[in-house]
């Protein structure tokens, strides 16, 4: 990969984006041009495998998938990659998930990106009509559930260790902060 991203010249189009493969790091299409960051950490990828382990009940009771880590077209030509997703049914061997399959979206903030997660995908995020969005602190384990309002997301709780969410949309689940971390 590291040849063809170096060598390349001008804007990224989604075909050559999709051409890349797959990548030992995230590669995300944003409006031309490819966002990078490394593979996650091992305390990030506990987060998000006990996230979907307590979403994954409701989540086939509603007739709905929790995926982790797939091409979301929000867009032409914007494609970020979720830390986990509730999709409608879908075919699983698209490349890309669309955005009007998606029910939630949520991203495990990272230390190093917050801006990222809390900022630019919010807003695109929002702008592609994803109903629900869930941010997961690493540090602390805070979640924090938003609902989008027109264009933009509005805060609809947080919740932190020792507390519960009760999630009643797109399915019906019980999120504990603290049985997420390690």
């Amino acid at each position: 990969m590291t040849a063809a991203v170096f060598d390349h010249e001008g804007p990224w189009t989604e075909e050559e984006f999709l051409a890349l493969g797959e990548t030992q790091q995230r590669v995300e299409l944003f409006d031309g041009s490819l966002h990078v960051t490394p593979a996650p950490t091992p305390r990030h990828q506990n987060i998000s495998g006990e996230l979907r382990a307590v979403l994954r009940g409701p989540v086939l009771e509603a007739g709905l998938h929790v995926l982790e880590a797939v091409n979301v077209r929000l867009r032409p030509g914007r494609i970020p990659i979720p830390d986990l997703v509730i999709t409608s049914p879908i075919d699983f061997d698209e490349l890309n998930v669309e955005a009007s399959d998606v029910r939630l979206v949520c991203e495990i903030i990272s230390p190093s990106n917050a801006s990222t997660d809390k900022v630019l995908k919010m807003h695109y995020y929002a702008a592609a009509g994803i109903e629900w969005y869930l941010l997961v602190e690493q540090d602390s384990g805070t979640v924090h559930l938003y609902r989008r309002r027109g264009g933009h997301y509005t805060e609809q709780s947080v919740t932190r260790p020792g507390e519960v969410l009760e999630l009643t949309e797109p399915v019906k689940a019980t999120i504990r902060p603290e049985e997420l971390l390690p």
